[in-house]
C-alpha cells in the first residue's frame, strides 16, 4: 500500500505528529510511505528507517500541480495541514482515499492527541497515543567538540518562530546563565532570525566574565540541532520546535509559556519537565504580538523563577 503524508507546517508540529505517523507505519505491513512538506519538518524524518521518499514542497501554486502529478498514484493521502493550499494539493493528488486535518478546536486536548485523532477518525482506527519519536544517526556519539562535556550541558533557547509574544527576555536568560554557569557549560540555540537575541545574551555573559558558553544560533541544520539537543542535560526554552525535540529525547526541561496554550502544546509525555506561566486573565491570547502592549505574561516571569524551577527539577 502506498501512502502520501503532507507534514504539518511548523517544526514543533511535525514532532508532535510523530506518534500518529508511527502508529500508521507500525500497523500496516508492506507500507510505502512518501512524505511531502517544508524543509524543516522533512528534516525531522530524515533518518526514519521506514520512509521511502521525501519531497520538499515548493510554495508556488503552479508547481503544486506539477509536483502532485509527478508523485504518482496513492492508496491513501493524509494532510496534517488545514490550509487552502493543502486543500488544493488534496484535489491535485491522485489517491483512492484522501483526508485533510481540519483542526480540532472544540476539543480541549493536546495537539499530539488531535493529530492522533485525525488518523483514527480518517482510517477508522483506535490507535493509542505514544511518545514523540525522532530517529537520529550517531545519536549519543560525542562527534563534536561542543558535546565533549567538562560540566553538564545546559541549553538556552530564547527564540520562537511564531512571534515576539512567545519570547522571554534576553536579559533574563542571561541572568539565568550567569547564575548557573558554575554548574553547567552553556549552549545558546536559535535560528537565523534569532541570532540577534542570542548575541544580546552573549554580550551580557561576556560583561559578567562568563566564558564557558557556545553560541550556535543560526549555525546548525535541523539534523545538527537534534544532535545537540539530544545530548543536553538540561534545557530552558520558550514554546518552540526545539522544546518538542527535547521532549522526544526526555531532556529535563523548563518551558516558559506566555500567549500560547500550554495544555495543547507543552512537552508531551516528558517525565522531567516544568511549565512556567503567570495565569493572567489575558492568557492565552494566541497573538504574535501582545495586543495589550504590556507583555506581562512574559515580563512578569523573572530569572529567579526559572532558577527555582531548575533547582526543584534537579532535586526530583
Amino acid at each position: 500500500m502506498r501512502v502520501l503524508i503532507e507534514l504539518p507546517t511548523w517544526l514543533g508540529d511535525a514532532v508532535m505528529a510523530t506518534p500518529a505517523i508511527e502508529n500508521l507505519i507500525n500497523f500496516y505491513k508492506d507500507l510505502e510511505v512518501v512524505l511531502i512538506g517544508s524543509p524543516a519538518p522533512i528534516e525531522i524524518f530524515k533518518n526514519h528507517p521506514n520512509i521511502s521518499e521525501m519531497h520538499i514542497l515548493n510554495k508556488s501554486y503552479i508547481s503544486l500541480f506539477m509536483h502532485a502529478r509527478k508523485l504518482g498514484r496513492f492508496d491513501i493521502f493524509l494532510s496534517f495541514r488545514s490550509s487552502i493550499r493543502s486543500t488544493l494539493l488534496k484535489f491535485f493528488i491522485s489517491s483512492v482515499s484522501k483526508y485533510q486535518y481540519k483542526g480540532d478546536e472544540l476539543r480541549k486536548c493536546h495537539q499530539v492527541e488531535k493529530y492522533n485523532n485525525f488518523i483514527n477518525n480518517s482510517l477508522g482506527k483506535d490507535f493509542l497515543v505514544g511518545q514523540l519519536i525522532i530517529y537520529s544517526k550517531n545519536l549519543f556519539k560525542e562527534s563534536s567538540e561542543l558535546i565533549k562535556k567538562h560540566k553538564p550541558l545546559l541549553g538556552l533557547n530564547p527564540g520562537a518562530s511564531y512571534g515576539n509574544a512567545k519570547r522571554w527576555y534576553p536579559e533574563e536568560f542571561a541572568k539565568v546563565a550567569i547564575k548557573l554557569s558554575n554548574q553547567f557549560d552553556i549552549i545558546l540555540f536559535g535560528g537565523d532570525s534569532e541570532k540577534d537575541i542570542s548575541m544580546d545574551i552573549e554580550k551580557l555573559l561576556i560583561e559578567k566574565g562568563v566564558t564557558n558558553f557556545t553560541n550556535i544560533s543560526g549555525k546548525t541544520s535541523i539534523s545538527e540541532l537534534i544532535q545537540y539537543i539530544s545530548n543536553l542535560d538540561f534545557f530552558i526554552t520558550g514554546d518552540s520546535g526545539p522544546m518538542h525535540i527535547a521532549a522526544s529525547f526526555q531532556v529535563p526541561s523548563i518551558t516558559i509559556f506566555g500567549p500560547t496554550k500550554d495544555n495543547e502544546t507543552s512537552q508531551w509525555m516528558a517525565r522531567r519537565s516544568i511549565i512556567l506561566k503567570k495565569n493572567l486573565e489575558c492568557q492565552p491570547c494566541m497573538k504574535r504580538v501582545c495586543p495589550l502592549k504590556h507583555h506581562n505574561c512574559m515580563k512578569l516571569i523573572k530569572a529567579n523563577d526559572v532558577i527555582e524551577a531548575v533547582n526543584s527539577l534537579k532535586l526530583n
